[in-house]
């Protein structure tokens, strides 16, 4: 079964000055050090068990690539080291080792006996690569005719044409379409649950929250955070908008989570709380239930604007549902330090049974990328239960009208006619 095992690893490559500086080292290499070391991973740790499934998050430049490369053995560790057991299936650069110039069916056998099968293996297991592909005559003509999306596509079927100890997938899938990334994502899902160890690189949160039980933030080189997906999508977020003077604080919540609070501080939320429409504070909500979100608001410092955005989570920290009062025409211009603004948000309880939470943010217009006051994710949690609907799945309650007409039967002799 495949296992990842890594151990302070780093990856520094060589700078030099010019050309001249990389000859005279080559031609002299016992005189003085003539380059520098470009530091691009640091002392990062982490180990993976069979089955486990895991994202690894960060800004650009952040070390995710490299990481990647270093644990399908693209390239080594400058220090440290990286153990990975069983048959490994690694999807990185588009196209990586595909040749222009030959076919897809052609470069499906050369790209097949690098991850270790053999020839035998890639003829009985072509038809599946050319199904789940689904590229047509393309697969046999040269690769340098295909789109990116169709590089991708043949990539990823013979990446995992057959199930993997270990799968890697970095950030290639995103330039696929809507349906093959559906249809990708259901491939890797099933192979997780069959016991693989995954190991995905993506910006997508939703895929990071529906796939990985566990979380990894690079920045800068170095493992900032490893935990529970929601928690490490969290504090990424409050990374994104990250400003000179702002400050990030995580602290653990009575239900065991950890909550992210963010922000320069400008303005802050004091009180979050929810109200039934008889005017009672709630933490349990009936599916359909009308209820009003209040958001009290206090103003520390000098700002152009306030608009309050909230959003409502499920319990993966999935957006629901989300605004700004900013979209809805409500912002507030110039307000003065000391005051204190009270928000309140009516909508219904259209959600399926589970746990839900609120998260809050304080900006200056339409996004918190430019100004971020502050934003608080788990400001609020509450549970939403069925007590007088119909039974129903998902998080969305979205009831339908239910006709049905009944229409006169057909003659048996009619019945049996074919069309």
């Amino acid at each position: 079964m495949g296992t990842i095992k890594v151990s302070g690893a780093g990856k520094a490559y060589r700078q030099y000055a010019s050309r001249w500086q990389r000859l005279a080292e080559w031609i002299v290499p016992y005189s003085r050090v003539r380059h520098q070391l470009k530091w691009v991973l640091q002392d990062v740790s982490f180990t993976l068990e069979s089955g486990d499934s895991v994202g690894i998050i960060g800004l650009n430049g952040a070390g995710k690539s490299t990481l990647l490369k270093l644990i399908s053995g693209t390239t080594l560790p400058t220090t440290g080291s990286v153990s990975v057991s069983g048959r490994v299936a690694a999807l990185l650069e588009l196209g990586m080792g595909f040749h222009p110039d030959f076919t897809g069916r052609q470069n499906a056998y050369m790209a097949g006996q690098l991850i270790g099968l053999r020839t035998d293996e890639i003829s009985a297991l072509m038809p599946e690569i050319e199904a789940f592909a689904e590229i047509g005559d393309y697969l046999d003509m040269p690769v340098r005719v295909y789109s990116s999306g169709m590089q991708m596509r043949l990539a990823f079927s013979i990446a995992t044409c057959k199930r993997p100890d270990v799968l890697i997938v970095d950030e290639a899938l995103s330039v696929g379409d809507g349906y093959f990334q559906h249809k990708s994502f259901d491939r890797i899902r099933t192979f997780s649950e069959q016991g693989t160890t995954l190991l995905i690189v993506s910006h997508d949160k939703a895929a990071i929250l529906s796939i990985c039980d566990r979380a990894i933030l690079l920045n800068r080189g170095r493992v900032a955070l490893d935990g529970e997906p929601e928690a490490v999508m969290d504090y990424y977020n409050a990374l994104i908008a990250d400003k000179e003077h702002a400050q990030v604080t995580q602290l653990p919540t009575a239900d065991a989570r950890v909550q992210t609070i963010s922000g320069t501080g400008e303005a802050s939320v004091e009180d979050v709380s929810l109200y039934d429409i008889a005017g009672n504070r709630v933490d349990v909500v009936r599916v359909g239930e009308l209820l009003q979100l209040r958001v009290t608001v206090l103003v520390h410092k000098p700002i152009p604007n306030l608009v309050l955005g909230y959003g409502i989570k499920d319990r993966l920290g999935q957006v629901m549902y989300g605004t700004n009062t900013w979209h809805t025409g409500h912002s507030i211009s110039k307000p003065a330090v000391g005051d204190q603004y009270v928000f309140s948000l009516q909508f219904p309880a259209n959600f399926g049974v589970g746990s839900y939470s609120v998260q809050t943010a304080l900006v200056d217009r339409d996004t918190h990328l430019s100004s971020n006051y502050e934003w608080r994710d788990l400001a609020k949690v509450f549970e939403v239960i069925n007590v007088d609907r119909c039974t129903f799945t998902g998080c969305l309650w979205n009831e339908p009208t239910v006709s049905i007409e009944k229409r006169k039967s057909l003659s048996p002799a009619r019945s049996s006619l074919k069309p």
